[in-house]
């Protein structure tokens, strides 16, 4: 089921999300729609209060993050993060420019260490930890972001961050073009 997304503007997303157990109600299907959903959005990641859940899951589907034939890695870079928890970041400072489902049509270049050490539990509750680098660890810090409560712009120097303030503005009023569901505050 395609779930809508919600929009900056909503205090779910800046709300510090909480643990769950694996006995969440119907937590597969959940997962299940948020990758439905982020698909549909053309996502390559989503986190649950970008759904208005204020509760620590994320996916991930990196696959459309590469060109290169060769990066099996990140093809095949399909995971559900439950109750993440970001042991230590690391490498270069590296500059990208992000977007946001919850904040659609805005871009804006984003520095962010080059590798991430994450623990998580699996879809199956299995605890696991991963290294990761490039691309994927990228996306892991964005999704892991929402769960603390924090959006891309913040990432941002003060000047533009004053510089996009009237486009937070009208991007949390509606006033924006999207083809997905959304839903405002």
């Amino acid at each position: 089921m395609i779930l809508p997304i919600t929009i900056i503007g909503n205090s779910v997303l800046r709300k510090k999300a909480v643990e769950i157990t694996k006995d969440y109600p119907d937590l597969k299907k959940l997962i299940s729609d948020m990758f439905e959903t982020m698909r549909k959005s053309e996502g390559v990641g989503l986190a649950a209060p970008q759904v208005g859940l204020a509760i620590r899951l994320f996916v991930v589907d990196a696959s459309p993050m590469t060109d290169d034939e060769n990066d099996t890695f990140t093809k095949t870079f399909i995971r559900a993060f439950i109750n993440p928890k970001i042991v230590e970041t690391f490498g270069d400072d590296v500059s990208y420019n992000e977007g946001c489902l919850s904040i659609p049509g805005l871009h804006e270049d984003v520095i962010r260490k080059d590798g991430v050490k994450i623990r998580y539990y699996d879809e199956d509750f299995n605890l696991k930890e991963e290294t990761l680098t490039g691309a994927t660890a990228r996306v892991v810090q964005h999704e892991y972001d929402h769960l603390e409560g924090i959006l891309f712009t913040d990432k941002l120097g003060l000047l533009k961050r004053k510089m996009i303030k009237n486009k937070l503005l009208n991007i949390s009023k509606g006033k924006f073009s999207h083809n997905y569901k959304v839903k405002l505050a």
